[in-house]
């Protein structure tokens, strides 16, 4: 029996055909091995039951004042720019020692630290955008986040500071200078902010992922293609991609399955 001889091919047959499905294999590896930038909010996410302005007022002694006005956040009643308002007018004595015990006393979600230092060691970028204040956002710097966004307070001075400033300055106490509306954030600022950093990082807002609790969060997680409701009201269920219930960010981060 005669050997069958190959069929040569056609050079704008097949060989085209495999040569485009490589190509588009090839890009759909490529998409999938983008990095990601994983935007957190911080009360009530990073944070668990609580938030920065909750940790400053327990160490000032005016908790139940800060949570009506939480409250009447949540509801709507005031504006971003009202809140911080009435919270500056609670924290005369405010100073950096203060914030320093806040911080380091808060609930936070175990592996934070962990959880972002195994991000960026596969390329992954994390920031935080918050609507409290920067003083108090701005220490996640050293606990790895990329970036970290919030509300422009005036400066929080420390206590010896104050102390050396004499008696009127005690009296006057904090803000020595008024809130700036323009500085405070709001939610649709987290969205702004989103697109600002992914522009500087090289990311597209569809390589996002956003980690929220509740309504503030809303706009950031319709903007994005995958987000994670961390123990999260009845705002998000609806936009979250991902719901997580409990204190361990590491394990809400694994709902959102690694590229390959």
């Amino acid at each position: 029996m005669a050997a069958a001889i190959p069929t040569p091919r056609h050079p704008d047959g097949d060989d085209r055909n495999d040569r485009n499905d490589r190509d588009d294999r090839d890009e759909d590896r490529i998409r999938e091995r983008r990095p990601r930038l994983h935007l957190f909010d911080l009360d009530g996410t990073l944070m668990y039951g609580s938030a920065a302005p909750i940790e400053i007022s327990q160490q000032l002694g005016v908790e139940r004042e800060i949570r009506e006005l939480e409250a009447a956040f949540a509801e709507r009643r005031l504006t971003p720019p009202q809140f911080a308002e009435r919270a500056c007018a609670l924290w005369a004595e405010l100073t950096d020692e203060v914030v320093t015990a806040a911080f380091e006393g808060a609930p936070w979600l175990a592996g934070i630290r962990r959880t972002w230092t195994e991000l960026r060691a596969k390329g992954e970028r994390c920031a935080v955008i918050s609507l409290s204040p920067d003083f108090f956002v701005h220490r996640l710097l050293a606990w790895g986040a990329d970036a970290a966004h919030g509300s422009r307070w005036p400066e929080v001075p420390t206590a010896s500071a104050v102390a050396a400033a004499g008696p009127e300055t005690i009296l006057k106490g904090y803000p020595r200078h008024p809130i700036d509306p323009a500085g405070i954030l709001t939610p649709a600022a987290k969205v702004k902010i989103a697109r600002k950093l992914c522009a500087e990082f090289g990311i597209s807002l569809q390589d996002c992922v956003a980690y929220g609790d509740s309504l503030s969060d809303a706009e950031l997680f319709a903007a994005v293609p995958v987000s994670v409701a961390v123990n999260g009201d009845a705002h998000l269920h609806d936009l979250a991609t991902h719901g997580y219930t409990g204190r361990d960010l590491g394990e809400a981060c694994a709902l959102v399955p690694d590229r390959e």
